[in-house]
């Protein structure tokens, strides 16, 4: 689960910094680096109650790979010049202005897209000497309904929308569900559907959506996903309301959709399609705390975002506040 802080007020930086360090420990991070994930956090936040509009901090552990990722998010105004702001002793405030710079010193991968609606900056931070892994060719968020950034426990929230990336030999493989509504039991739907995937990730699709629907019985059942990248083939396997579409830099196109049903209740027969693995574009799964209207009438801006900026900027900028809301960017 995604830790967000919407960063209205000064004191939101604390916030900030202790979802950062939480989220470091508890990924399993030596040493200094829970610290230093706090310092990108801080200065993150810093940046953007000092010059953005709507800025928001989203924290969590990578997608793939052993790290955290804190990415912030605004709508607004922009950064006029990135190789400046990543200067050390630029400013345009009268402070220092090693943010940036100490940013890209501290974190493993660091990206940043910005234009006059926005800017998404993603800092990085893995063990060293650790794989690469995937840099940003996968991003995810998964946020639980309600206000995060109003200090409440991160262990106290509850999501029914789940989401992970798994590499296989199989292939890259995704699992995007949505359980029915969402609170505590929602959450514990989503929980069994997940430990199901992760006992086998690498089964063919059928046959590991017809596990989720084993598992989910007992439950209120869910929406699913299933999405892989098996050589130069995408393999991808649905039921219910989950959205499949391909950002390809110009323009967004829906994918084939799921049947109506719900896994663990009334599951049809699950169906595997195929379809090419362009290597010109992100394909995004995403649930329906996630505005599909975003897919119709796209900004450029969010064509040409990294799969690691995309679906934290779908959360910041289109998601259903009364809904937990998860995506996945996927690039071939």
């Amino acid at each position: 689960m995604t830790r967000q802080v919407r960063i209205d007020h000064r004191s939101a930086v604390h916030l900030a910094v202790r979802a950062a360090r939480e989220a470091a420990e508890e990924a399993g991070l030596p040493g200094a680096l829970p610290e230093k994930a706090a310092v990108l956090a801080s200065e993150l936040a810093t940046n953007l109650h000092k010059h953005a509009v709507d800025g928001v901090l989203y924290v969590q552990p990578l997608p793939l790979g052993h790290g955290v990722e804190v990415v912030a998010a605004d709508r607004g105004p922009g950064i006029g010049s990135v190789d400046a702001a990543l200067t050390d002793g630029f400013t345009t405030s009268g402070t220092l202005g090693t943010g940036l710079g100490a940013i890209r010193r501290i974190a493993t991968d660091l990206s940043i897209r910005t234009d006059p609606t926005g800017t998404l900056v993603a800092a990085r931070l893995t063990v060293p000497g650790a794989a690469p892994g995937s840099a940003g060719a996968v991003g995810t968020v998964c946020l639980p309904v309600g206000p995060q950034e109003q200090g409440a426990r991160h262990e106290d929230l509850a999501c029914g929308d789940a989401a992970a990336v798994v590499e296989t030999e199989a292939g890259r493989t995704a699992v995007l569900i949505d359980a029915l509504g969402h609170g505590p039991a929602a959450a514990e739907a989503a929980g069994s559907a997940m430990t199901a995937f992760l006992a086998d990730p690498g089964a063919p699709l059928s046959p590991l959506m017809t596990a989720l629907h084993s598992a989910l019985r007992r439950t209120r059942g869910a929406a699913v996903a299933l999405l892989r990248n098996a050589g130069g083939t995408m393999e991808f396997c649905a039921t219910g309301n989950v959205r499949l579409v391909l950002a390809d830099g110009q323009r967004a196109r829906g994918g084939p959709q799921g049947p109506p049903g719900i896994v663990g209740y009334n599951l049809p027969r699950p169906v595997v399609h195929r379809l090419p693995a362009t290597a010109a574009g992100v394909w995004v799964l995403h649930t329906d705390g996630i505005d599909a209207a975003w897919s119709r009438d796209p900004a450029p801006f969010l064509l040409r975002l990294p799969p690691s900026l995309l679906a934290p900027a779908l959360a910041h900028r289109h998601r259903h506040a009364r809904d937990d809301a998860a995506a996945i960017a996927l690039a071939p």
